[in-house]
């Protein structure tokens, strides 16, 4: 065996270890959101906004501790993070699960296709597409930007095109992370986590709103 085939098949053995791992974390992490969501649904004013800064002091946390090697810690606040996202947004999904159940049931099968199709493509390609993060990075704060805008102007037609520019960003972000999988390490399992399932998530709701606008 050469040396250079010897170095390949460390990476080739725990990828596929490496991807479970991820997989696992992101639906342990949907579970927390879930709890979240119960937990969050008589949550007022500006309760949703303090949960929110704080799942955002946990997104921060989990990537600082990890990198410094403490991975219990960080796995803590990944599923603390979970939590406090699924509170965060607790009004919204229980609006619409009383409001509209068959959009939010559509937009769970619709994000499930949408992030399943992405991912199996990111991860097939074997380039690194690390260099796309820039790209979708600068396009999420004009998206961002817009966002804003349409608090004050009102324009259906407007909002349907900002949503879909919505879905295409955060489709290219669930590319670049599946793809990141083929070449991180273990170390990066719980940073790579809560990525796709801030995926998910915005996906998730992104179809939620287009599915309940249209009905």
């Amino acid at each position: 065996m050469s040396a250079a085939s010897y170095a390949e098949s460390p990476a080739a053995v725990s990828t596929p270890a490496l991807f479970g791992r991820v997989m696992a974390l992101v639906a342990l992490t949907v579970g927390f959101a879930t709890l979240g969501v119960w937990l969050g649904r008589g949550l007022g004013g500006p309760g949703w906004f303090i949960a929110w800064l704080l799942s955002l002091g946990c997104l921060i946390g989990l990537n600082v501790a990890n990198s410094r090697g403490h991975t219990r810690l960080a796995l803590v606040l990944l599923f603390a993070f979970g939590l406090l996202i699924g509170g965060s947004v607790a009004t919204t999904i229980n609006y619409y699960s009383k409001t509209d159940p068959t959009a939010v049931r559509q937009a769970f099968g619709a994000t499930a296709l949408f992030v399943a199709a992405l991912g199996a493509g990111g991860y097939a390609v074997r380039r690194d597409l690390s260099f796309l993060y820039r790209i979708a990075f600068v396009l999420l704060l004009a998206l961002l930007g817009g966002g804003i805008v349409l608090i004050f102007v009102h324009i259906p037609a407007v909002y349907t095109a900002w949503s879909l520019a919505g879905l295409a960003i955060f489709g290219l972000y669930t590319v670049i992370d599946f793809n990141r999988l083929r070449r991180a390490g273990t170390q990066e399992a719980i940073p790579l986590a809560a990525g796709i399932f801030l995926d998910v998530l915005n996906i998730f709701l992104i179809f939620l709103r287009l599915f309940a606008r249209s009905s």
